[in-house]
């Protein structure tokens, strides 16, 4: 009792803030507020076949299903949560929008089939600058939620490359061709692999890790990512 009248003094004086919002969060509330939870622009893309997130890699890579959980616009709350996540060391944000994310899906159908989930890597240079892998602690949470084995090393990044925020399509294209490589060889064959990451916009990133899984014989590849950023 003492301990947790301790903690509520300390959150009376120093109040933990919502990462979108900035509202006080209340007991329950962890990292982001219910309101913004409850508004999230969510686009429910797995209930919808041929999305527009799945007709973003027509004709460039065969992906079984893909979804993003909302809708990410400039200068929204949601923006803000996800550069907190990146940018301002709070990994746990990832691990619990990943948690919410997969117990919103859970029954859909959506992840019916996945053998393995995997965070598209960042270079070990960018990753030790950053502290961590924003995908991994979203992968982390939707693993916590379908008991689905996170493959973490197999998929990885060759070599580093400079951000692609203020590239098009084609040059966001080049920066990836061939940038990922599955080590060991043909490790996802025969196996459908769940490729998650935090934000598409021209699916780039995404289509060369696909590209590269699918190069093991028989793998299947579907996508899941937090936001999705038409352009």
């Amino acid at each position: 009792m003492l301990k947790q009248y301790l903690q509520d003094f300390i959150t009376l004086i120093f109040p933990h803030l919502c990462a979108g919002c900035g509202r006080s969060l209340v007991k329950g509330e962890e990292y982001i507020c219910f309101h913004c939870l409850v508004d999230m622009p969510r686009t429910n893309f797995h209930t919808i076949p041929d999305n527009p997130l799945e007709k973003i890699f027509w004709g460039r890579v065969k992906i079984e299903r893909a979804t993003s959980w909302f809708f990410f616009r400039k200068g929204s709350d949601y923006q803000k949560i996800l550069h907190h996540l990146k940018y301002k060391g709070m990994r746990e944000i990832g691990v619990e929008m990943g948690h919410n994310f997969a117990a919103e899906l859970k029954d859909s159908g959506f992840f019916d089939g996945i053998d393995c989930i995997v965070p598209v890597p960042l270079h070990p240079k960018k990753e030790k600058q950053r502290g961590y892998n924003q995908s991994q602690a979203i992968a982390e949470g939707i693993s916590s939620i379908l008991s689905i084995i996170i493959e973490r090393d197999i998929l990885i990044r060759r070599y580093y490359t400079e951000s692609q925020t203020k590239k098009g399509r084609f040059e966001r294209w080049e920066n990836v061709s061939d940038l990922f490589e599955v080590k060991p060889e043909g490790y996802f064959a025969g196996k459908h692999v769940l490729l998650v990451d935090d934000v598409v916009t021209t699916g780039s990133t995404l289509e060369a890790c696909a590209q590269k899984i699918l190069e093991c014989k028989g793998a299947k590849v579907s996508i899941a990512t937090l936001g999705f950023a038409s352009i």
